[in-house]
């Protein structure tokens, strides 16, 4: 019987991070994985926009024979995923929940320190899912807008990129936190940059790597995981621009996307 697919999908190129860490955690496991590249960001649109958009990328991953669909993208996850859970035949995770786990697990002073996108902090969806978990700890929540375009465009680091780092982290530098999430799956790509400005003490939350371990606890524990390599096993689409998304997601997954991309129309998925 053919091995069926982890579904993954995001706004762009931010769910790649989840895809890398996903290819070394579990590398026989087929992925297939759609970026909206026509349609980003997501964080800068309505709730109701987000919810439309989440909606048509499951559709779309629906059409392939799956055993879980992961939100790889912090903005649909925290507005999009009440929404849609329940609405296809497979569990649907977002990105989210792992994350706050981990940052909850990891702070020692009880001060953690929340940047995402517009829609993700808006939600408030981090510092619940935080407090939640231990309610003695202090969070702070910041929106970097500038982020995702910055990651988008290969800005990931240099003056550019250190001044937006700077703008937008100042006030959670001073909160004092030891532990930072990362609340936007395109932002692992900044870590260094973050990390020079948060400094040495501060542990930084990359929400793709700890979703990638909470997929293989979840596969292994439910009998699912992929028995055999399969050969040509991952598929890569996106909404528009394939060949700008071959470039730059290259440097996402560190390697040369495996099997070339392919642009679909998302339009008839809604």
């Amino acid at each position: 019987m053919p091995e069926r697919y982890i579904g993954i999908f995001d706004s762009g190129l931010g769910g790649l991070t989840a895809v890398k860490e996903l290819m070394q955690l579990l590398p026989d496991e087929p992925i297939v994985y759609f970026g909206d590249t026509g349609r980003v960001p997501y964080g800068t649109k309505s709730n109701e926009t987000i919810i439309k958009y989440t909606k048509s990328d499951i559709a779309f991953l629906n059409t392939f024979d799956l055993k879980m669909i992961v939100i790889a993208c912090g903005t649909a996850s925290t507005i999009a995923l009440p929404h849609v859970d329940g609405t296809v035949p497979v569990p649907i995770f977002g990105v989210v929940s792992a994350a706050a786990k981990a940052a909850a697990a990891a702070t020692k002073n009880k001060k953690v320190g929340i940047i995402g996108t517009n829609g993700s902090i808006r939600s408030g969806a981090y510092a619940r899912l935080i407090a939640e978990e231990d309610s003695a700890i202090e969070t702070v929540s910041v929106a970097c807008p500038l982020f995702v375009p910055l990651v988008e465009t290969g800005h990931t680091t240099g003056e550019i990129a250190r001044l937006a780092a700077e703008e937008y982290l100042e006030s959670i530098r001073d909160f004092g936190v030891d532990t930072l999430v990362l609340g936007c799956t395109h932002y692992p790509l900044l870590k260094e940059t973050i990390a020079s400005v948060m400094g040495d003490g501060v542990t930084l939350i990359d929400p793709g790597q700890v979703t990638a371990g909470f997929v293989k606890d979840y596969l292994t524990e439910q009998n699912l995981l992929c028995r055999e390599a399969v050969p040509h096993r991952h598929r890569f689409y996106v909404s528009d621009c394939p060949e700008d998304f071959m470039t730059l997601g290259s440097a996402f997954l560190n390697r040369p996307i495996p099997g070339g991309v392919e642009q679909i129309d998302i339009e008839k998925y809604m």
